[in-house]
């Protein structure tokens, strides 16, 4: 076989229109399995493969890239790097986009190996070349490029480069081009600044996080709204939570949900700095957060009575968040008549409306009445269940009812909240004292969907699992529903087929 491509690439090299033979060679290529692939095309040098992308022919461009994608991803890192280092970098500043993204993934690999990386630190017009990349128009290879620079940042070498050199210069001209690349830049260093302590001390010491945070109170709200979304995504790690607190963002934030009542573009905003606490919440402590924070949770609440859907959305998933930790449950309960209200609000929504936010709620609500076997005290049990029975005079009855609705994502909604309340005795003794609810659950003809095949056997293998579910729901059901989980949640049962005399 690599007497094959030799000969095929000696042909290329030597027609007008090498179409055909691209053609032929990448089909040769593609029937060779990669891990034979190395063999047949180490040694051989693919520079006429390269020299072919110089080309106003699209098809010409396209074939070339098929085959060095395959041919590559073949090579080891150090192979590519000491080989072809000058025609990844011809590839960086090619008009086509697929070339530039071909040249960023080889970048990106060879980064990754610690002595291929040495030949790309080692060449400054590569590395300008990759940076200037998140200028481009494409977003695609503006986000090849974020991925590789943020690959190379994984070692001090990177770092020193990027941040301790004058490539340092070339990111900020770059950012300066405008707002939507000015965030590109932001998200790669939000990017590295999350790998570690170290990471983040670089990125701080480049003045370009102090630039991000200072974002936060501009004049352009829509500006302000992304933003806080990268601010949230370097609260992810908790180096970058201390970082924000010592930076006194947190008070920032909480300051501008105040602040919002009174301005009228505050609901472009305001979404964002409720998530960012929500995160926050579950990543450190709901009860600290909910305590030193006050106004977060007065928002949520406000929000999740507001008439806007879009408010709407964001409390519900807030307080879905924030009730998948006990911590967090324990502090909704302690707002009393305040958290009673949000919920019999989301009882309405969840029974009819726009099917978004039916199933934002359900979702939320099944959240909050899930309890890990671990966790099921008598105080969270009697917790849940005063919950369940706030929904709706008959809450079993109103559930069943959303889930017989033609609509698989409210199905789904509704088995998700049975799935919660399985594991749980009183939930047990109200499955089983709700007519013909086990015959729902053991009914493969309901919901014929994949996914609310997959809803109903979670719901069946929550019940299984449950140490109680055997005595509360009776050994016949219990017996039936290991069956019903034994057969798996495509099971179809096979009906017999009557042949009559006389017919074909």
């Amino acid at each position: 076989m690599a007497a094959t491509i030799e000969s095929l690439l000696e042909e290329i090299s030597g027609v007008e229109d090498p179409t055909e033979e691209l053609k032929c060679l990448k089909t040769a290529l593609i029937s060779i399995p990669i891990s034979a692939l190395r063999d047949s095309v180490s040694g051989q040098r693919f520079n006429v493969i390269f020299s072919l992308l110089n080309s106003n022919d699209r098809e010409q461009i396209e074939l070339c890239v098929d085959i060095l994608e395959r041919i590559l991803v073949a090579l080891s890192p150090l192979t590519v790097s000491q080989n072809y280092r000058a025609e990844l970098q011809g590839g960086l500043n090619h008009p086509n986009e697929t070339v530039k993204i071909l040249a960023l993934t080889q970048i990106g690999r060879i980064v990754e190996h610690p002595e291929a990386a040495t030949e790309v630190l080692n060449n400054h017009d590569i590395l300008r070349g990759v940076i200037n990349c998140i200028g481009e128009e494409k977003m695609a290879v503006a986000k090849q490029a974020i991925r590789s620079l943020s690959k190379l940042s994984h070692s001090k070498p990177g770092l020193d480069k990027l941040f301790q050199s004058d490539l340092l210069k070339v990111m900020k001209d770059v950012m300066a081009k405008n707002d939507i690349i000015r965030y590109r830049i932001y998200e790669l260093v939000v990017e590295i600044s999350s790998v570690s302590p170290i990471s983040l001390g670089y990125c701080a010491n480049s003045g370009l996080i102090s630039q991000l945070l200072g974002e936060l109170t501009g004049d352009d709200v829509l500006i302000r709204a992304t933003a806080i979304e990268m601010v949230t995504t370097l609260a992810h790690s908790q180096h970058g939570r201390q970082y924000l607190a010592q930076q006194g963002i947190m008070d920032k934030i909480s300051n501008m949900i105040r602040g919002a009542e009174t301005d009228p573009f505050s609901s472009l905003y305001l979404p964002g700095l409720v998530k960012f606490f929500g995160n926050l919440a579950i990543m450190d402590s709901p009860q600290q957060v909910c305590e030193t924070y006050p106004a977060f949770q007065n928002k949520v609440f406000e929000m999740a009575l507001d008439p806007d859907p879009a408010m709407i959305g964001v409390a519900l998933d807030t307080l879905g968040l924030l009730g998948t930790t006990v911590e967090g449950k324990q502090v909704l309960q302690k707002t009393g008549e305040k958290f009673r209200s949000v919920l019999l609000r989301m009882s309405k929504l969840a029974s009819s409306g726009a099917t978004e936010l039916r199933v934002r709620s359900l979702d939320a609500i099944a959240q909050l009445l899930t309890l890990q076997p671990e966790q099921q005290t008598e105080d969270l049990l009697a917790l849940t269940e005063s919950w369940f029975k706030l929904l709706s005079d008959q809450p079993m009855d109103m559930i069943c009812n959303i889930s017989t609705q033609p609509f698989p994502e409210l199905h789904c909604g509704a088995l998700r909240i049975f799935t919660a309340i399985a594991t749980q005795p009183w939930g047990q003794r109200l499955m089983i004292s709700t007519p013909s609810f086990m015959e729902f659950i053991l009914d493969r003809s309901t919901g014929q969907t994949k996914e609310a095949k997959d809803a109903k056997f979670e719901l069946v293998g929550s019940l299984v699992s449950s140490s109680t579910a055997a005595e509360i729901l009776g050994s016949q059901h219990y017996i039936r529903l290991k069956t019903y989980l034994r057969e798996g949640p495509y099971y179809v049962s096979a009906v017999a087929s009557v042949g009559t005399e006389g017919t074909d």
